[in-house]
């Protein structure tokens, strides 16, 4: 028995109104940070704030910026530091000799990326980017602090050189990572596609996508460092992808002018691909961009055997 065609409309018409229902809840969890989405853009207790993950519940003063001030309790991973919301200091993790195969494994690496045996290690690696908040060392070159007045601390440091990101480390006690050791931090040894595994890149797992979609718009500087837990390395490393681009040793980069390499993409990123553990960029060594941050490196901690 055929259905009027009337009805037939009215179900079409109802079918499209629950799809546009749906499509609107979906858009909602992904841009407030409510749970129960593999969108969710933010990990628990972060605030969604225009396209960053804030720490605190605060009005945000812009919609790219948090709000500053002692705050009385932190979301984990951060802590409570008399400036704001910030990482840990001194938060490192202890990355054991590793030895991996990039390249073959992903057919998307095809034509990218040179097949090749990446052996580093052992050697520990800060947790998180250096934020705003720890760039403020006495030995720190004062005109990296300057350029990041008045923006909360817990945001990822940008718009460094690699020289400057070099002198930072120093007064930090370490240095840039090699490439090769930042590949096997970000790929582990089996090679992992992404930082966190081989699918599942979202936007609750790192910050990209935030200037032309599809994780946000009209971001104009990373976001929050530690806010994407969900993207961490089995080892508790984060943001190794996205939020910003990590510069990273080649020895090939002395003195200006020469050309660096980061590594990681950044919230810039609109690509998943982009966000692979085997993706590099040639950038020039003197290159100031709000998507190039860093983190650094340091000697293994080595627990002595018991006397």
């Amino acid at each position: 028995m055929k259905r009027p065609a009337s009805r037939i409309v009215l179900a079409a018409a109802a079918g499209g109104v629950l799809l546009v229902v749906l499509a609107g809840v979906r858009t909602a969890l992904r841009t407030s940070g409510a749970k129960g989405s593999d969108d969710v853009p933010c990990g628990e207790g972060f605030l969604r704030s225009g396209t960053r993950c804030c720490p605190t519940k605060e009005p945000a003063p812009g919609p790219d910026r948090c709000a500053i001030g002692p705050p009385g309790t932190c979301p984990a991973p951060l802590v409570a530091t008399q400036h704001g919301c910030d990482a840990p200091e001194r938060s490192t993790v202890d990355v054991p000799r590793t030895s991996v195969i990039i390249g073959p494994s992903d057919w998307e690496a095809e034509g990218r990326v040179r097949p090749r045996t990446v052996s580093a290690g052992p050697f520990a690696l800060d947790r998180f980017e250096v934020s705003i908040g720890h760039i403020r060392c006495p030995e720190c070159p004062p005109a990296v602090a300057a350029r990041h007045a008045g923006r909360d601390p817990g945001r990822a440091a940008s718009e460094v050189t690699i020289f400057e990101a070099r002198a930072i480390c120093a007064a930090r006690g370490g240095r840039l990572p090699t490439e090769d050791e930042w590949i096997v931090a970000a790929a582990g040894d089996r090679p992992r596609r992404y930082p966190w595994g081989d699918t599942g890149a979202v936007c609750r797992r790192a910050a990209w996508g935030l200037t032309k979609g599809p994780c946000g718009s009209g971001a104009a500087g990373p976001d929050t460092v530690g806010a994407h837990p969900d993207g961490a390395t089995p080892l508790g490393i984060h943001d190794l992808a996205g939020n910003v681009a990590e510069w990273v040793e080649t020895g090939t980069c002395a003195a200006a002018p020469c050309t660096g390499v980061v590594r990681g993409g950044s919230f810039e990123t609109d690509l998943a691909t982009d966000l692979r553990t085997w993706v590099r960029r040639e950038v020039p060594g003197s290159a100031r961009e709000p998507s190039i941050g860093f983190r650094c490196a340091y000697e293994p901690v080595v627990s002595r055997a018991p006397q």
